[in-house]
């Protein structure tokens, strides 16, 4: 498997400092060689370059450029976790390692991208939490909420200065109630020169609510105003989001379920060694519509290797015991779309089996996405990030750590 700029051990600049004061280039390990990651600046060109404003007719001068990006990433392979969870507003769990650093894995990832539905009521410690897990080697540079909806973007520090501005947009399809418990939220941003949109969504409930559901799917599509019309770094006339973009993610609570008696499903999952996952899915609602060309035209889902993630007691291993008996199935799902064949490849999509607060088990799946060399010709971040969640998870981190040692120092 191809190495990513993730590799880069920073276990030894532990400190609180968001950019260490070190004048020597840091240095990673692809393919084997070692490369700078910070180019080296000769004296006698300190003027003769500026990294905010490139020449948008070379590339190959431009900050965003291929001479930056191989500098940066010489395999053109950006490692991205998304992950989706519907919280069901459970109280926030005090570990959710497995989440965003799946066992089995030994590379962390460049952009982790985080989309929960049903979120907890205080949305503020949801993040610190997420950056708790992360550590100091990751910077949240964008949130965004809608109702219980809630999307987190938290990229690689020294990754930071390669995005564009985020931009946002909401659509809400059920107006039942003041708090939008249903729709979408999307994010939309360009690292390098490859154009990014992530969707997270909550559609109808209920077994039979099919049509329902497509017609969420189409609403979302069709409502979604990413990027907005004031920017021109992604030109087009098309007017579904999902066509707009090089790569486009779009995850959370489909509720598309499986169509079965719940007797049946339960009776398939007794043995989790002979159930049949194949056999299962071949009543999955949201197949059986894709295959219809109803919903997700374009989009693909990586192959489902797991246990059915809803619908669970809580705090349990055990499907459904109430009275509505709710069939267990493939609720929360990841697709995506590439505007280029074999722009991404997914590596892992898998369940949470470890976290059980909820009626649904998080999914997460991790890409290698290829990335094509930018222009100068769109705002960049700046480097803005939020600044109070980070360092209040580094507070934490350190009580933590502190509180460890002490235990450590009393028993001997």
């Amino acid at each position: 498997m191809m190495a990513s700029a993730s590799q880069q051990s920073e276990e030894s600049n532990e400190d609180n400092s968001l950019f260490g004061n070190d004048s020597t280039s840091v240095s990673v390990s692809r393919n084997g060689l070692t490369q700078p990651v910070l180019p080296v600046i000769r004296n006698c060109e300190i003027k003769e370059r500026n990294f905010l404003v490139g020449n948008v007719t070379k590339t190959s001068s431009s900050f965003l450029g291929q001479d930056e990006l191989d500098r940066f990433f010489p395999d053109r392979q950006l490692s991205l976790l998304v992950g989706t969870w519907n919280m069901q507003k459970c109280v926030i769990p005090s570990n959710i390692n497995d989440f965003l650093i799946p066992k089995g894995v030994e590379l962390a990832q460049d952009i982790y991208v985080i989309g929960v539905q049903e979120a907890a009521s205080d949305q503020r410690e949801w993040e610190v939490k997420l950056q708790e897990t992360l550590g100091p080697s990751y910077i949240l540079v964008y949130s965004a909420a809608h109702g219980v909806l809630h999307l987190a973007v938290f990229v690689r520090r020294d990754l930071i200065w390669f995005c564009s501005k985020f931009e946002e947009d909401v659509v809400t399809t059920r107006f039942v109630s003041q708090i939008k418990t249903k729709g979408a939220l999307g994010i939309s941003f360009q690292f390098f020169g490859t154009s990014f949109l992530f969707l997270t969504a909550h559609f109808h409930s209920g077994e039979t609510k099919v049509k329902e559901r497509i017609d969420d799917y189409n609403i979302i599509s069709q409502r979604l105003q990413l990027p907005h019309e004031s920017s021109n770094r992604i030109s087009s006339d098309k007017k579904d989001a999902t066509e707009k973009f090089d790569c486009v993610f779009w995850f959370g609570d489909l509720n598309f379920r499986i169509s079965q008696p719940h007797q049946h499903m339960k009776n398939e999952l007794e043995d989790p060694e002979t159930y049949d996952i194949k056999e299962a899915l071949k009543c999955d609602q949201l197949k059986g519509c894709m295959k219809r060309g109803q919903v997700f035209k374009g989009f693909e889902e990586p192959t489902i290797n797991f246990m059915p993630t809803y619908k669970f007691n809580v705090n349990s291993d055990q499907y459904d015991t109430s009275k509505k008996l709710r069939v267990p199935s493939y609720t929360d799902r990841l697709l995506h779309k590439e505007k280029t064949p074999e722009t991404i490849k997914c590596i892992k999509y898998d369940c949470v089996t470890t976290v059980k607060h909820s009626d649904h088990r998080p999914v997460y799946a991790l890409y290698k996405v290829a990335l094509k060399p930018g222009k100068d010709s769109f705002p960049l971040t700046t480097g803005k990030f939020k600044h109070d969640i980070y360092t209040e998870a580094a507070r934490r981190r350190a009580k933590c750590s502190k509180a460890t040692q002490s235990m450590i120092c009393s028993l001997f």
